[in-house]
């Protein structure tokens, strides 16, 4: 009976070790992914933070492309070529850098760890106490006020140290 007692222990342990170990096969398992290049990570997230981020660099790919061409332009153009192919050449390079750099926007901004950001970003931005437009206004006043007055003692202290650097003749001319 006691063998009896100990092998059941024992069989009811290996069950138990099965069950953890194939638990912790599962965990340690990555999901399957089944998306290709071209999915978004948590598309429903962080709408305007990811719209404001893709618009920056819609911007700077702009910039970036206009100044590219431009200097490719003329470089190719100094360099011999006619105008014809020239044009062509930075049109075909500027192409490529843009598809390139809208690639690698998109991989940038798809990346896990990125959305994850973006996304606490607009979560954050929504507990923002925005203020209302009556004390924005009311603020815009109140600073608009200010820079003038002090702009005005700066330049009443700058005409008074004018004219006592004058007359002790540092100064040659009179401020005014």
């Amino acid at each position: 009976m006691v063998l009896t007692v100990k092998d059941e222990e024992k069989s009811q342990k290996d069950d138990g070790d099965e069950e953890r170990e194939e638990k912790s096969h599962e965990q340690r398992q990555p999901e399957p992914k089944g998306e290709g290049f071209f999915h978004i990570y948590k598309s429903g997230q962080g709408y305007w933070t990811r719209m404001g981020t893709a618009g920056a660099a819609a911007l700077v790919a702009a910039l970036s492309a206009n100044f590219l061409f431009r200097q490719l332009y003329v470089g190719i153009g100094a360099a011999g070529a006619d105008q014809s192919t020239a044009r062509k050449a930075a049109l075909g390079i500027t192409a490529a850098f843009l598809a390139i750099f809208g690639l690698i926007c998109y991989w940038l901004m798809n990346k896990s760890s990125n959305v994850d950001f973006l996304i606490a970003t607009d979560s954050e931005m929504k507990k923002v106490n925005w203020t209302s437009k009556k004390e924005l206004w009311g603020s815009t006043k109140i600073v608009i006020i200010f820079m003038f007055l002090i702009a005005i003692m700066l330049f009443g202290f700058d005409i008074l140290f004018g004219y006592l650097f004058h007359f002790m003749g540092v100064l040659e001319a009179k401020p005014f």
